[in-house]
Parts: C-alpha cells; sequence; structure tokens
C-alpha cells in the first residue's frame, strides 16, 4: 500500500500576472476559477515582488511538493522576472498570448470567457497530478 494514501490530493500554487489588459485580467480570472473548483490555490505574486520571506518560503515548498503554476499575460513575463528574481523554478508556466489570445489595451479590459477557458484547460493540462 502507498504510504501517501490518505494525503489529500496535490494542490498547486497559481500565481497570476493580473495585469492592466485583458489577457492579464484573463490569467487573474484563471487563478479565481481554479482555486474556486479546487484545483490550485491563488497565491500572491506581488509578495514575491515585495521579497516577503514568508511568501518566497511557501512557493519554494510548493514547487517542492505540490507545484506552482505561473501564468502571465504576454511576452513581457512580469511574473517570470518575479519569480526568477526571487530565485524560484517556474513550475507550469503559460502565456496568454502563446496561446493565441489576443492582448488588448482597453479601458474597458473585456476578458472573454472563451478566452480564460483555452488559459484554464492549458493551466490544468500542465500542472503536476
Amino acid at each position: 500500500m502507498s504510504s501517501n494514501c490518505c494525503r489529500p490530493a496535490a494542490m498547486p500554487l497559481i500565481l497570476a500576472c493580473s495585469g492592466g489588459s485583458n489577457v492579464g485580467q484573463a490569467t487573474n480570472q484563471v487563478a479565481l476559477e481554479l482555486t474556486r473548483e479546487g484545483r490550485g490555490k491563488m497565491f500572491c505574486l506581488a509578495g514575491l515582488g515585495g521579497d516577503i520571506a514568508g511568501i518566497i518560503k511557501t512557493v519554494r515548498e510548493a514547487g517542492e511538493t505540490d507545484g506552482v503554476i505561473v501564468l502571465d499575460g504576454c511576452a513581457l513575463g512580469c511574473a517570470k522576472g518575479i519569480m526568477e528574481r526571487a530565485g524560484l523554478p517556474l513550475g507550469t508556466y503559460l502565456v496568454a498570448t502563446d496561446l493565441g489570445i489576443e492582448k488588448v489595451k482597453d479601458s474597458q479590459l473585456l476578458v472573454r470567457q472563451e478566452d480564460v477557458d483555452k488559459l484554464k484547460a492549458a493551466a490544468i493540462g500542465g500542472a503536476r497530478a
């Protein structure tokens, strides 16, 4: 019998760009939806950028156990840069625009559910089981 038969399923941390465009907001929406569905736990990317020791430690430990999903909106790679600056591995890394989701800078930050669904499926598919 496996020694981890009664351990809860892996719960990856989700770090989302949440930037000021539709694709950044789509990554935020994906993190919210995956958290609500119990497929991961949204976590504080800003805390990593702020060099908060406890947050860095939590993300490092998650990367060694349950996994980390990092979502960037576009090729600027702000979330990736924050992870690298903190010395943390990316784990599952996705960029919304790499999935064919067009970045639109507008005052209404229109996030289309079909874009959220596409990014969410890719995030689920790339995460450790």
